[in-house]
């Protein structure tokens, strides 16, 4: 077997579950799944339909975001993706669409706040949103900077990346990630709900409350806390 047959079936199941969860149109988004101890990670081709997607066509790139196997070009984010293994060494996978509610959320250059226990189960503060890229990085290696530009919204809110595992890139879109593939796209699905329901939540009453403190941590320890009890 190829040594990389792992992580290319891994970014291929979870590639194919974006439409299946309709967090893509067209071929707006891609997964990828990373092996940090072989230093690469598999990706979805450029602009290749899903349905025409298969195991053998990922393609295998560095850290550095160099093509290290296939035949075809990756996806455009590449180099996006290749910033984020390389500088948070505890993430597997990492997937960016163009979901309709993040998506808007990015546009309007808003972090979404928290309003309830759904959003209280993944993250204890608002979900982020990177500042627009300044001129002087978009006329740079573009992909490559946008990277950046969610290292640096980390570093400046002092967010954890273990903890906090999705980010809107403002005016552009979302970016999850997590300990797998799997848990990348299970993120993606999450935060496009809590997009939704933050905005049908400000329509509704626009000066709705923020969760109080005490669910807030009450949902998310229940979950993630050292005394968790939620599922098997």
């Amino acid at each position: 077997m190829n040594k990389y047959q792992h992580i290319r079936e891994e970014a291929y199941a979870a590639n194919m579950q974006l439409p299946q969860l309709g967090l893509v149109l067209f071929t707006f988004g891609n997964v990828s799944a990373a092996d940090h101890a072989l230093g690469v990670f598999a990706i979805k081709p450029s602009g290749v339909p899903y349905e025409a997607l298969s195991p053998a066509n990922m393609v295998i790139v560095d850290f550095d975001g160099n093509t290290v196997e296939g035949s075809m070009r990756p996806s455009s984010d590449t180099k996006t993706h290749a910033v984020l293994y390389k500088h948070w060494n505890k993430i597997g996978g990492i997937v960016h669409t163009h979901s309709t509610y993040a998506t808007a959320w990015a546009q309007a250059v808003r972090d979404i706040p928290i309003f309830g226990t759904t959003h209280a189960d993944y993250n204890t503060v608002d979900i982020p949103c990177a500042p627009p890229m300044n001129d002087e990085m978009i006329k740079g290696n573009y992909e490559h900077e946008t990277g950046f530009q969610i290292l640096n919204c980390f570093a400046e809110k002092k967010l954890n990346y273990e903890e906090v595992e999705m980010v809107l890139v403002g005016n552009h879109a979302p970016f999850t990630w997590g300990k797998n593939a799997g848990k990348a796209v299970h993120n993606s699905a999450v935060l496009e709900f809590i997009a939704k329901t933050s905005l049908l939540t400000e329509q509704i009453n626009p000066a709705a409350p923020r969760l109080k403190d005490a669910l807030k941590q009450k949902h998310y320890e229940r979950k993630h806390g050292p005394d968790s009890y939620y599922g098997q």
